[in-house]
């Protein structure tokens, strides 16, 4: 069979030339880059993670990924599939056929999550709904939340004498409600808890805490919107941690355990408005 030259169209999908059948349009597959934003400030993002943006034909995002951020993605078309507690603006399995299918047009699709992919992020779930479509997937890792509020606040998640490990959790099961964890294992006094998304069940952490035999005065540091100009952060302990979260809207972290005393509560003024750009070497 005789084989027929090519040319791409504007939207990068491959148009075999020639008349008859030849003319028809072949579809070709694009790739889906999972991309993590980091928590908010686009000076978080990787050098690899801007790039991706900066080449990319859509950019199907999250709700908590900064309008900074997005604006590094000029010239692509953004997607807002984001979600809130009990509020899907759509459901996961939508978001999947969503990357998929853009990325079956070949399409150059980042799918921009805020954190990092595979950290709470469910990127786990749209890497293989694109291996079973046969889509290439790769991912960039992003600073996840938790390590943010640490670094910032100048509380390292493991210090000597203070924490040997540490444990990430998300406070909200799959299907809602209470998750099912091992409170015994996350209560052990030598290690760090770093609680996502707990604000709004920190009176139950706090509790299944305290009942696991952790102590009531350990030392707790919320904080609320990582990174980004309005931070806030809270230092209080488990027995008052229900009463010291109250009044957060933002996303917000805890961090639970004696590495907690070492954070510095105030928060510098950061300045967004300058624009990020990929800096160059002579």
């Amino acid at each position: 069979m005789a084989s027929h030259p090519a040319d791409r169209d504007r939207d990068g999908r491959l148009v075999l030339m020639g008349g008859g059948a030849s003319g028809v349009l072949a579809k070709t597959r694009g790739r889906v880059i999972l991309v993590g934003a980091g928590p908010g400030d686009p000076e978080l993002l990787t050098v690899k993670a801007m790039k991706a943006l900066a080449a990319a034909d859509v950019v199907v995002h999250d709700r908590l990924v900064s309008s900074e951020v997005l604006a590094l993605a000029k010239s692509a078309r953004k997607i807002h599939v984001g979600k809130r507690k009990s509020r899907h603006s759509v459901p996961q399995d939508g978001i999947n056929a969503l990357i998929v299918a853009l990325a079956l047009e070949g399409r150059q699709v980042v799918r921009l999550k805020g954190g990092d992919p595979f950290l709470f992020g469910r990127g786990g779930e749209e890497m293989l709904a694109c291996r079973e479509a046969g889509v290439p997937c790769e991912v960039i890792p992003g600073v996840t939340a938790a390590m943010a509020a640490s670094a910032l606040a100048g509380a390292p998640l493991t210090h000597r004498g203070l924490a040997q490990s540490v444990a990430f959790v998300t406070a909200h099961a799959a299907e809602g409600g209470e998750p099912d964890l091992d409170w015994s294992q996350l209560a052990k006094s030598n290690q760090t808890l770093a609680v996502y998304m707990g604000v709004s069940t920190a009176g139950t952490v706090a509790a299944r805490l305290i009942a696991a035999g952790r102590s009531p005065a350990t030392p707790v540091l919320i904080v609320e919107n990582t990174s980004l100009p309005n931070e806030r952060r809270i230092s209080t302990t488990l027995a008052t941690l229900f009463e010291a979260a109250q009044g957060l809207e933002g996303p917000a972290v805890l961090i639970i355990g004696e590495v907690a005393t070492l954070a510095d509560l105030v928060v510098p003024t950061r300045d967004m408005s300058e624009p990020v750009v990929l800096g160059s070497r002579a």
